[in-house]
């Protein structure tokens, strides 16, 4: 399925924009990340929501607010990315920590992440970890799309399997393995949820 409805607080939410969502406290960090290589980290974590600074009209970009916030968020993230480095010199976890930065402006509740160990180092995947587990620490539920079941086992408490567009499975971590969930989501173990 492609629809249905979605739940929060108690309470049914109908999103028709992306805007919707974040008023909402829900972010999502994309496979891709959605990040632009030209710009600087601080630029990125606030593209689309850019600080200004100045009166009516004549309204400038803050760039030192936003500097300094960035730099104060990736700090919290335990990050050694820096607000004025270039995102295309970056390291695939710094990139991550660019996006996740940004989900953290909004106070999010919830945040999506769709594959976001894919395509990076170990070092990197031990970062990109250690950052989820930060989020979580915090409060905020994520919920991490994953293929990578070391990475799903480290850090989530609960999974939910998907396969063919139905949920199949939805276990706590502790009563399950990775093998078993490799199972449910290959089809060679069946169980419906």
């Amino acid at each position: 399925p492609s629809h249905g409805p979605m739940h929060m607080d108690g309470k049914e939410l109908i999103l028709h924009k992306p805007a919707e969502a974040r008023q909402h406290g829900i972010e999502i960090v994309h496979q891709d990340l959605a990040l632009c290589n030209n710009l600087t980290a601080a630029a990125n974590v606030y593209l689309g929501r850019e600080l200004r600074r100045g009166i009516g009209p004549f309204r400038i970009l803050d760039y030192a607010a936003m500097y300094k916030r960035a730099g104060q968020l990736f700090a919290e993230l335990k990050s050694e990315t820096r607000p004025r480095d270039l995102v295309k010199q970056m390291s695939g976890g710094q990139r991550q920590a660019v996006a996740i930065a940004r989900t953290m402006l909004s106070q999010a509740k919830i945040v999506l992440m769709d594959e976001p160990t894919a395509a990076i180092s170990v070092r990197q995947v031990a970062e990109v970890l250690n950052l989820i587990r930060h989020l979580r620490d915090q409060g905020i539920a994520v919920v991490l799309i994953s293929h990578r079941m070391p990475d799903v086992f480290d850090v989530a408490d609960r999974v939910i399997v998907m396969r063919r567009g139905r949920k199949v499975a939805d276990k706590k971590i502790a009563s399950s393995s990775p093998e078993e969930v490799t199972g449910l989501i290959t089809g060679a173990i069946e169980q419906v949820a």
